[in-house]
């Protein structure tokens, strides 16, 4: 599991919200479970995105990036995850 961080996931960190990239296997069950565990908090909700993969030219040849999962997970109230 990474930790996916951009502008606007760092405008909802006040309100307790993360963003994460996680395996493309996984579900929600398994990244609140895993999530709880490693930072050691309590989620309250978790949404899943798949990310399609995005057309990329490099000189002659056309391909794409790897699609990948992203979750945005809420934690309880007054509870933060260290960043660093």
């Amino acid at each position: 599991m990474y930790k996916r961080q951009t502008e606007r996931l760092d405008r909802l960190q006040p309100q307790n919200i993360y963003g994460f990239w996680v395996d493309k296997n996984a579900n929600k069950i398994e990244v609140k479970y895993a999530i709880e565990k490693i930072y050691n908090v309590k989620v309250v909700k978790v949404n899943i995105m798949n990310m399609p993969p995005k057309r990329r030219r490099l000189r002659f040849k056309e391909g794409h990036t790897a699609s990948w999962k992203k979750a945005i997970v809420r934690i309880k109230e007054g509870q933060t995850i260290n960043i660093g």
